[in-house]
């Protein structure tokens, strides 16, 4: 009976001390949100693109909206195993792609990226990647703006958001 009141003394002891550090960390999160926050809406305004939420971009598909939707993910490592349905493929790269680097994406030029979005400069480009904190899908959005795209948007929860959606995701054989 006196090891089980010593242990109830210690559990509760631990909580009391582990109780203000979970709420340090409800906190420290929460300016992790915050930069990452921060960090798209920069990205954003200097690429010069609007952003479309998972559901709006589902509401649009479903819709039958015209519009051309680019993974840029690698090819064999994540968009053969699972993509938005009807989206083509084209690699950017993670860091910020201020100048065309063909080593980047995959040997791929500018003018065939200008080729997989057509030649319709008004026609609506989703561009997306994994997750939020991926910078592939700014580098697609900011590049689809300087090849004088003007409805592109990026879908920055990506895949990700896709999948935790439960929406259907197509896949390559």
């Amino acid at each position: 009976m006196k090891r089980l009141g010593l242990l109830t003394l210690a559990v509760l002891m631990t909580l009391a001390l582990t109780g203000p550090a979970m709420a340090k960390d409800k906190f420290e999160k929460e300016v992790e949100k915050e930069a990452g926050a921060i960090k798209l809406v920069r990205e954003v305004a200097r690429g010069g693109y609007d952003v479309v939420s998972t559901e709006e971009l589902k509401n649009w598909i479903d819709a039958g909206k015209d519009m051309i939707i680019v993974d840029t993910m690698p090819y064999d490592a994540s968009y053969k195993k699972g993509h938005v349905p009807g989206a083509k493929q084209f690699l950017f790269p993670i860091p910020e792609m201020t100048t065309w680097d063909s080593k980047e994406t995959d040997g791929k030029s500018q003018a065939d990226f200008e080729k997989l979005l057509g030649p319709d400069k008004n026609k609506t480009i989703v561009i997306y990647c994994g997750f939020v904190k991926c910078t592939r899908s700014h580098n697609g959005a900011a590049w689809a703006v300087k090849s004088g795209y003007k409805n592109v948007f990026r879908h920055p929860g990506g895949i990700f958001a896709w999948k935790g959606a439960n929406f259907p995701i197509e896949k390559m054989k």
